[in-house]
């Protein structure tokens, strides 16, 4: 959800000392990255997943408040909206049982909400865009009440300086204009991080830029927004376009936009990106903090206010050591959640092993390509010819089954992860793409039924989803 502030008015002044303690640690995380001293312990994994909580009419239901003071578990969380919230792991080694571990972990929060939320007549659900999600129900009175999005809202509106036009082309065409954030809140995703050794950081962020692609794809989940069907995960735009400013001088659309794809590789080490952030991103949320500067308090939370689709975070060990984690943002949420977990084996095991091959070899694939690989893959999803590695253009499906699932494969064998794991979750994704049914073109064949409409549509994908039987085995009914 992002941290919380605790305060809602700030004045230029606080802008100001802001800006100078976040230089100033800036300066201290390069200086301590120079020298190594970061966090070289084992890959570590962990994850957020954002759901939608729904009536019995299939529709929105903004009432995550009373919600989580009821569930009250301490791994559940609002966000933006009041009609979503967020379920958050507990890291794990990323070895041996590993996803077998998070699976049972997960599913068990996710049945503790599922049967609260039927206490209340209502439901929780796991998809990128709520096909009934109304655009009237975009509003400020469905925000939860947080200072950090009170504050982010009137900040980013002010940086703007004019209202939110969303624009999607898909295959139907949705324009319209929105007065605030809200948008942002159509969007839910499954957030995967890695922390990584200091050494292995910024090959393992180049890696998950260049797995994005494949990534978006297969676990695509978001077609439909507002009733028009658009993209294969019409998140990406969506969110790109509904928190679209850009940096300093006054430079909304460009060059650099605090949501976006990023500007290039971290090219000899991760401390580019935050300096990035220092240089090109004014500051949103200018909360003080009297702690020093090497807890990192005032770039954890400038940080938390550019969201690339892979972005850099600050974390700490048990003992207080400073880490690197990898935040990849590109996956939906759902449809189940064995395939939530299946989505993350895939993506942590190509990650892994295209991050081998860059600690050996140059960066093969040009950031632009990577780029253009990624808002291909979003739109068309499996469809979608991308450029790989061998310079050729490939049909994602195929490359998907013949080079990147094997792959992924000796990536989480590297990781020494249990066989039975590797088999049980990269199997799921193999018959999902085979079979050529992610979320997104399961809810498309759905609504070419005779006589659908999105509520029906809705309500078989709860079934489904809590059935847990994986996406690509799911029926139309």
């Amino acid at each position: 959800m992002g941290q919380e502030i605790k305060v809602d008015c700030f004045h230029a002044d606080d802008f100001a000392t802001f800006h100078n303690r976040l230089t100033q640690e800036t300066h201290y995380l390069q200086e301590i990255i120079a020298q190594q001293k970061c966090s070289e312990q084992l890959p570590t994994a962990g994850f957020e997943i954002e759901a939608w909580l729904i009536d019995e009419a299939m529709q929105a239901s903004p009432s995550n408040i009373s919600f989580l003071q009821n569930l009250n578990d301490p791994l559940a969380f609002p966000e933006l909206a009041k009609f979503n919230i967020e379920l958050n792991s507990i890291p794990q080694r990323l070895t041996g049982q590993v996803f077998s571990t998070l699976h049972t972990n997960l599913l068990t929060i996710w049945q503790k909400a599922s049967h609260h939320a039927r206490e209340l007549h209502q439901h929780i659900l796991i998809i990128g865009t709520l096909p009934t999600l109304k655009a009237d129900s975009m509003n400020l009175s469905n925000m939860s009440d947080m200072n950090r999005y009170r504050v982010l809202n009137e900040q980013i509106l002010k940086a703007r300086g004019q209202p939110i036009h969303l624009d999607i082309v898909g295959k139907e065409h949705l324009k319209f204009e929105h007065h605030d954030v809200m948008l942002e809140s159509a969007t839910t995703s499954l957030q995967l991080h890695t922390q990584i050794p200091l050494q292995q950081a910024h090959h393992f962020y180049n890696a998950s830029i260049i797995a994005s692609a494949a990534i978006v794809a297969s676990c695509a989940n978001a077609p439909y927004l507002f009733g028009k069907d658009l993209w294969h995960e019409s998140r990406i735009p969506l969110f790109e376009q509904a928190i679209e400013t850009g940096g300093y001088g006054g430079a909304m659309r460009g060059p650099l936009r605090r949501v976006s794809f990023g500007s290039d590789y971290a090219r000899t080490s991760i401390m580019e990106c935050f300096t990035e952030n220092l240089a090109h991103f004014p500051v949103l949320l200018p909360e003080l903090f009297p702690s020093s500067i090497a807890e990192f308090e005032h770039l954890r939370l400038h940080n938390g206010t550019i969201w690339r689709w892979n972005r850099p975070l600050i974390g700490f060990d048990t003992d207080g050591t400073p880490h690197i984690r990898i935040e990849h943002r590109s996956p939906s949420a759902g449809p189940t959640i064995i395939d939530s977990i299946a989505n993350a084996a895939f993506y942590y095991g190509l990650s892994k092993n295209l991050s081998d091959t860059l600690m050996t070899d140059s960066i093969p694939l040009p950031f632009a390509q990577a780029k253009d690989n990624f808002y291909q893959a979003a739109r068309f999803g499996l469809n979608s010819h991308i450029v790989w590695l061998d310079g050729n253009k490939h049909t994602l499906q195929k490359l998907i089954q013949t080079e990147l699932l094997p792959r992924a494969r000796q990536g989480l064998e590297s990781l020494n992860i249990d066989t039975g794991d590797i088999n049980t979750y990269l199997n799921i994704i193999d018959s999902r793409i085979e079979n050529k049914q992610t979320g997104s073109q399961w809810q498309r064949q759905f609504m070419q039924q005779p006589h659908t409409d999105f509520q029906a549509m809705t309500k078989a994908y709860l079934q489904h989803q809590d059935s847990e039987i994986p996406v690509s085995q799911w029926e139309l009914y």
